[in-house]
Order: C-alpha cells, then sequence, then structure tokens
C-alpha cells in the first residue's frame, strides 16, 4: 500500500536550508532584513522544493490572533441570506480574515451547537442573523464576550450592535404606494411572528400607515411557508370579502412572496388585474412572472458588508456604545401595483 507523505514541517525545511527554526519564523513573519541574502534564498529553496505550507491556524494562536470570523445564519438557501453572504465575504477579503460559516437551517438547537463549536475555533468577532436563541445559548455568547453583530435579527434583552433593513420605512413605503394607488383593502401577511422583530415592526409599520386611512380596511394573517393549503384558504376568503375593495397583499419576505404568488395563480387570481401584490425582498424571478412583481428591495450586499466592519471595529478595541445601523429600502415598481382606473 502507498502510503500518503507526511507534510513538510518548519523543522525539515531549517534543515533543508541548513539553518536554525528561529531564522525559517524570520522568513515566514515577513522580517526579511533581519536574514542575509544567501538565507533568505536557502529558506525560499527549501520551502519550494518541499512544498512547506505553514499551519495558519498554529501560527494565528502562537500570537494570539486566528483572523477569523464566523457567521451564524438562520437559512443559507434565502436569496436574503445569500447576497448577505457575499457582502460579508467581502468585507472579510479587504480586512483579511477568514470566514467561517454554520447555516442553521431555522433550528433553534443548532445555534447553540454552532456557537460552541465556533468558540472551540477561537474566532475572533462573530455575526448572527439569529433564530430566538434560548437562555443556554444567550449565556453561552454574554459569556465569550466576543465582539459581534446582529444582523436582520434582534435578541430580546440582549445589547448588541444591529445592522439591517429600516423595517418601518420600508413597510410604510410599500403601504402607502398601495393606498395612493387606489387599493383600500389591505392584507399584511407573514410567517409566524414569534421574536422576529423584523416580522414585528413591519407589520407595526403596516398598521400606523393604514390608521392614517379611514377608507382603508387592513387585515393581517401569519402562514407557515410549508403550509400552501392554508395560505390558499387564506387570500381565497380575504378577496371573497373585499374584492370589490380593491384588495391588495403585502408580503412580509421573499420565500413567502413566491409561495403568495403560485397560490394566486392556483386560484386564478391575477396579480395588477383581480388583486395587487408588493412583496418584501428583491427575487431574480419578480420581473418576469406576469406583468412583474413590485418588491421592496433590500441593499442586502451592503447589510453584509456594515455588519463585519462593525465587528472589525469592535475587534480592534471600539467601546462606542451598542448602536443600530440601518439602511433604506428601494420600492421596485411592476405591474402588480398597477395604479387602479
Amino acid at each position: 500500500m502507498k502510503h500518503k507523505a507526511a507534510r513538510a514541517t518548519i523543522s525539515d525545511v531549517a534543515k533543508a536550508a541548513k539553518t536554525g527554526k528561529t531564522s525559517v519564523s524570520r522568513y515566514l513573519n515577513g522580517e526579511h532584513q533581519a536574514l542575509s541574502p544567501d538565507l533568505k534564498q536557502r529558506i525560499e529553496q527549501a520551502i519550494s522544493a518541499l512544498n512547506y505550507r505553514p499551519n495558519q491556524m498554529a501560527r494565528g494562536l502562537k500570537r494570539g490572533r486566528t483572523r477569523l470570523i464566523g457567521l451564524i445564519i438562520a437559512d443559507i438557501t434565502n436569496p436574503y441570506s445569500v447576497d448577505v453572504l457575499c457582502g460579508i465575504e467581502a468585507a472579510c477579503r479587504a480586512g483579511g480574515f477568514t470566514l467561517l460559516v454554520c447555516n442553521t437551517n431555522n433550528e433553534i438547537d443548532q445555534e447553540q451547537h454552532y456557537l460552541q463549536l465556533l468558540s472551540s475555533y477561537q474566532v475572533e468577532g462573530l455575526v448572527v442573523n439569529a433564530v430566538g436563541m434560548r437562555e443556554e445559548a444567550l449565556n453561552l455568547l454574554q459569556q465569550s464576550l466576543l465582539p459581534m453583530v446582529l444582523i436582520d435579527r434582534k435578541i430580546p434583552d440582549f445589547s448588541c450592535d444591529v445592522v439591517g433593513l429600516d423595517n418601518r420605512q420600508a413597510a410604510t413605503d410599500a403601504t402607502e404606494h398601495l393606498v395612493n394607488n387606489g387599493y383600500r383593502a389591505l392584507l399584511f401577511l407573514s410567517e409566524p411572528i414569534g421574536m422576529v422583530n423584523t416580522r414585528l415592526e413591519r407589520l407595526q409599520a403596516f398598521r400606523q400607515s393604514c390608521a392614517r386611512y379611514p377608507e382603508v380596511v387592513s387585515e393581517n394573517a401569519e402562514v407557515a411557508l410549508s403550509d400552501s393549503g392554508a395560505l390558499e384558504r387564506i387570500i381565497h376568503d380575504f378577496y371573497q370579502r373585499h374584492g370589490g375593495r380593491h384588495a391588495a397583499l403585502i408580503v412580509a419576505n421573499g420565500a413567502l412572496t413566491l409561495q403568495v404568488a403560485r397560490a394566486m395563480r392556483r386560484l386564478g387570481l391575477e396579480w395588477g388585474r383581480k388583486m395587487g401584490l408588493v412583496g418584501f425582498d428583491e427575487l431574480e424571478w419578480a420581473e418576469l412572472a406576469g406583468d412583474g412583481i413590485t418588491t421592496l428591495k433590500q441593499p442586502t450586499w451592503q447589510i453584509g458588508y456594515a455588519a463585519l466592519e462593525r465587528v472589525i471595529q469592535r475587534i480592534e478595541g471600539e467601546a462606542t456604545p451598542v448602536q443600530e445601523q440601518t439602511f433604506h429600502g428601494e420600492l421596485v415598481i411592476r405591474g402588480s401595483s398597477r395604479p387602479l382606473a
């Protein structure tokens, strides 16, 4: 049986270059001015001949730095999460950090597991898109004293920097757009709100906006993303009650918007003609569906980039009070919310 060749060590490099490990370490750390040209050349040749790759984790731990950032994300299949991840990754590259990504798949138990795992890797900071952390996970975070930033979702009674969308302004813009276009019965649809502050803030802003227009009937409903039957019943019943009052839907996120669009197709309710529709999150297919679906576009890449920048500031000793950094969304208007005659 052919055995795999052992990985070259720093001792192997020193032996091949006919020098000590201290000189090799100086070369690897960029302290070339401390080495003679001849010694530097011998070390370079030894590294090349042995195909030596330094253990970056071990070197980092020796210096007290790992240059690792942990990301705990609720659902990596969500287009929102993918765009945020790209922004975080770009900021990591710019700052010289490496990103470790953990996907909880919206499972609360997984959050605690990944927190413990990332702590064992001695990450220098964390970015968290939380599902709904339990007390054990919160205690673990507080004890770790790790620099951390939350994206999108806040954790109740947990003081931490947060970066995300200005949910109230976004929901207000979407609601007033429909009212100004003549819609008089509005239904706000979301997944179960629970402790997810983004859904609650959007619902509150929707209600407050509708309250300014006595002629507008407003309702809200919560439905599980996987319960297509319940979703169809909610939409059908709402249309039956208010179709003559120019009914429209506002959907709280992109994943649910897709399910709503499918349900409307099955029910024969053409958006923009029989019922208005506005969905949060810009999706690639939104402009291709019929006359297009009006969306509230989030600056997701910028949100991710800003969150990682904030973590790095904390890692480098920034001690200012925690803050919430919000970004404005952009209403991308298409045929699904066309003005009514």
